[in-house]
C-alpha cells in the first residue's frame, strides 16, 4: 500500500513539474510567428509526460473500475452480487442505496460501514455530480465514487486506486513528430455560439458542446474545416481521420488549442492529438467525431491506438 501511495505521489509529482514547463513554452502552440523547431520538439515531449502523468493521476481515466447508470428510484449497491450495482470484491459486501432525488443522487450507508467525504465519516450525503461547482467524491477502501451527469441522466462512476493497470500500464506510442502537422487555421466564427450535438460511446446517449465556430485551414492546397467546441479559454475538437482504425483510435481522437485572438488565428498541432478516455476502458461517456469533423485525410501525427493499453472490462467484481 505504501509503494502504491508512493508512486502516486511521484505521478502527480511528475504531473506538476511537467505542466510548469508547458507554462513556459505556451507560446510555442499558440502562435506561429518567430517558430523553433526544437523548441517545438521540447514542448510536444513535455506534453506527451504530462499526458501519461494525468491519465496515472489518482483521478485519471486509468484508475476507472465501472460507471453505473442510476435507472431506478432506489440501487443498493456493494460487492454482494444480490446488490442492484455490484462493485469490486474490496468493497463491503452491502454499503447501502443510492436514491434518485429532486436534489440529485443521494447516497445512504448502511450503519457501521466506513465511507468518506473529505477524510471524514460520510453519512446521508447528496454527491453533487462533475456538472456542479464542488462534485463530491466518496471513498471506501481503495475505491471511491462521484456522480456523473450526462444528458439528463445520472451515473456512479467507480475508481479503484490499486487498480492493476496502473502497475502494468505500457508507454503510449506516437507518430514522429513532425512540425509540418502543426497547421495554421482560422476561425469562421457562427454569428451567434451554436449548441451543437455530438453522439457518444454510450448507446442513446448525446453530447450537446458549445459551438463558436469553424476552423478552416488547408492541407495540400485542399481547404478542411472542423466544427470547435468551447472550452473554458481554450477550444477543443473531436475529429476523424483516415488513420481511424488503422493506426489510431477508431471513433477519433481529441485535440485542444488555445483560443484565437480578434484575428480569428489559431494553430492546431495534430503532434498533439490523443485518443480519448474510451480508448483505455469502458467506463467512460466520450464524444465521437460527428460527421462534420471527419477530414477525408490522412493525419500521422500525435497519439496511437495500442491495443495492449486497453483495460476493457476487466472483471473487477
Amino acid at each position: 500500500m505504501r509503494d502504491k501511495e508512493h508512486h502516486r505521489l511521484n505521478a502527480l509529482q511528475r504531473l506538476c513539474a511537467v505542466l510548469a514547463v508547458l507554462v513556459l513554452n505556451a507560446a510555442c502552440s499558440s502562435a506561429a510567428d518567430d517558430f523553433d523547431t526544437a523548441l517545438h520538439e521540447a514542448d510536444v515531449l513535455a506534453w506527451r509526460e504530462s499526458r501519461r502523468a494525468a491519465l496515472m493521476a489518482p483521478t485519471g481515466f486509468l484508475s476507472l473500475a465501472g460507471l453505473f447508470w442510476l435507472e431506478k428510484e432506489t440501487s443498493t449497491f456493494g460487492s454482494s452480487p444480490d446488490n442492484d450495482l455490484v462493485f469490486p470484491a474490496a468493497a463491503d459486501p452491502h454499503i447501502g442505496e443510492f436514491r434518485l432525488t429532486r436534489d440529485g443522487v443521494v447516497m445512504v450507508p448502511r450503519q457501521g460501514v466506513a465511507v468518506f467525504s473529505d477524510d471524514e465519516p460520510a453519512a446521508v450525503t447528496v454527491i453533487a455530480d462533475d456538472t456542479t461547482e464542488n462534485p463530491v467524491m466518496i471513498t471506501h477502501g481503495s475505491l471511491a465514487w462521484t456522480v456523473v451527469k450526462r444528458d439528463g441522466r445520472y451515473a456512479v462512476r467507480l475508481r479503484d486506486f490499486e487498480h492493476p493497470a496502473l502497475e502494468s500500464f505500457p508507454e503510449l506510442p506516437y507518430f514522429p513528430i513532425d512540425p509540418a502537422w502543426r497547421i495554421e487555421a482560422t476561425l469562421e466564427r457562427y454569428e451567434e455560439p451554436r449548441q451543437v450535438f455530438a453522439s457518444t460511446v454510450i448507446e442513446g446517449l448525446g453530447w450537446s458542446p458549445e459551438s463558436p465556430g469553424v476552423a478552416v485551414f488547408e492541407m495540400d492546397g485542399e481547404t478542411h474545416r472542423l466544427e470547435a467546441y468551447s472550452s473554458g479559454e481554450r477550444l477543443f475538437f473531436v475529429f476523424g481521420d483516415r488513420t481511424n482504425g488503422r493506426e489510431t483510435y477508431p471513433a477519433g481522437r481529441f485535440l485542444y488549442t488555445a483560443m484565437p485572438g480578434d484575428d480569428g488565428r489559431l494553430v492546431l498541432d495534430f503532434n498533439r492529438a490523443y485518443s480519448p478516455p474510451c480508448a483505455f476502458n469502458d467506463f467512460s461517456t466520450c464524444p465521437v467525431a460527428s460527421p462534420r469533423n471527419r477530414l477525408p485525410v490522412g493525419i500521422p501525427a500525435g497519439e496511437l491506438f495500442d491495443r495492449d493499453a486497453y483495460v476493457g472490462t476487466a472483471d473487477v467484481h
